[in-house]
């Protein structure tokens, strides 16, 4: 534990802890005090009190003195610096061309150095900026980015309430604030609504929201069921302002009503409670070109099952692209060995030469036998089939050179009385 006082230095900003050191200023007391920027000059807010350790930024700095009508009329002397400094920044700002928008200016309360806040979209470089204005001002400069909320802190206004915004009268920290919130205390979700002066959500959705999260807490939800006083209902509303809800409930066979009642007055449903009674919703029409069960599809083909539904086939899967190599591979362990077409085009890309069906073309034919000769008048033998070169199995007993038995004479040669021998008489 330690023994602090509370000090502001702008109007509805943070509260800093400082050691007194001897010193017991009042609330409203002006002090002078040494901080991370330097001496500064602040109002002391609170008076001095114990706090935890844990709420303390360490080192505690210590309060300097008591603030004298020269120190405040310093400060007074500086608000009006700043004012001129304002203006010649926006100046330079126009001249340099950036896109950025200037807030706020400040003077350290020594002198020592001048502070620019200001609003941009992304990062400026103002280099160029910082130079020019230290080349008037000769003082140190400092131009420090801030957000839409520090904006609208800084320069305050009205709030839809029609009161002063929250952030530049009284709050000192921002709050975070979610969309749940809205939500949960059943607000417009229209974003003109519910969004304050810098364009983030409102901070006052945070002031209710833990009584409507402790109300929450002991109903259920909308839709869940209850237990009133006129028996088990379903949940229309909740009004956690007032701390009631509405029920509905089942007043004859065929009518409900809703009724209101107060939190206190009903409970959760035990297991020794009925289900209540809920209204009957129309049924949704079937869906077009699928039929819902077996009396709906009386044409249903072989294919159906018992149960009235369309058996379902796997898809077939598309064909895989092979390489050549895979194909014969593929059809070398499929079929046994490879087609003979294959085998030759292998050969004949593995040697560069010609297939052996080629290389038969190209030689010379054979003599032919007296056998095969045939007499004028008669119709020529059809050559004989040539034997294939790769066959997986040889007949047992083939002959080494086919013979072949010319066909019988057509009958325009009977009828010419031209007489034909046959293969023995030749």
């Amino acid at each position: 534990m330690a023994t602090v006082i509370g000090v502001r230095f702008k109007k509805a900003g943070k509260v800093y802890y400082f050691d007194p050191d001897g010193i017991w200023p009042r609330p409203g007391d002006y002090v002078i005090v040494e901080t991370a920027r330097g001496v500064e000059f602040g109002e002391v807010v609170t008076g001095s009190r114990s706090v935890n350790d844990a709420q303390i930024v360490t080192p505690l700095k210590k309060v300097i003195r008591v603030a004298s009508e020269e120190d405040i009329q310093r400060a007074e002397s500086n608000e009006k610096r700043e004012a001129e400094a304002f203006r010649i920044c926006q100046e330079r700002i126009a001249k340099h061309k950036l896109d950025m928008k200037l807030v706020s200016v400040e003077y350290t309360f020594d002198n020592n150095k001048i502070i620019f806040y200001f609003t941009a979209n992304g990062r400026v470089d103002f280099r160029d900026l910082v130079k020019d204005l230290a080349s008037v001002f000769k003082i140190r400069i400092e131009l420090r980015q801030i957000g839409v909320r520090d904006e609208a802190k800084m320069l305050g206004g009205l709030g839809s309430c029609g009161r002063p915004i929250c952030c530049g009268a009284f709050l000192g920290d921002f709050q975070p604030v979610s969309i749940k919130m809205a939500k949960e205390q059943n607000l417009s979700l229209n974003p003109t609504k519910i969004s304050g002066q810098c364009g983030r959500l409102m901070c006052c959705l945070k002031y209710e929201q833990e009584n409507y999260e402790q109300v929450l807490k002991r109903v259920p939800r909308v839709g869940k069921d209850i237990v009133t006083p006129d028996g088990v209902g379903v949940i229309t509303e909740i009004n956690c302002i007032k701390e009631t809800l509405k029920v509905r409930i089942r007043v004859d066979d065929d009518s409900f009503d809703v009724r209101e009642y107060a939190i206190d007055d009903v409970r959760r449903p035990g297991p020794e409670d009925a289900a209540a009674i809920r209204e009957q919703r129309p049924e949704k029409p079937p869906r077009r070109g699928r039929p819902q069960s077996a009396e709906a599809a009386p044409d249903a083909g072989e294919g159906d099952g018992e149960d009235g539904k369309r058996k379902r086939y796997p898809h077939q899967k598309a064909p895989k692209n092979l390489s050549t190599d895979q194909f014969l591979e593929k059809m070398k362990d499929g079929d046994g060995a490879a087609p003979t077409g294959a085998k030759e085009h292998r050969r004949k890309r593995n040697r560069g030469g010609k297939s052996g069906e080629e290389r038969r073309e190209g030689a010379p034919e054979a003599p032919r036998t007296s056998a095969e000769e045939s007499k004028p008048g008669e119709e020529a033998p059809a050559e004989a089939p040539k034997a294939t070169v790769d066959t997986p199995k040889a007949p047992a007993e083939a002959p080494k050179a086919p013979v072949e038995i010319p066909k019988a004479p057509s009958e325009a040669a009977k009828a010419q009385g031209m007489e034909t021998a046959s293969p023995e008489q030749a």
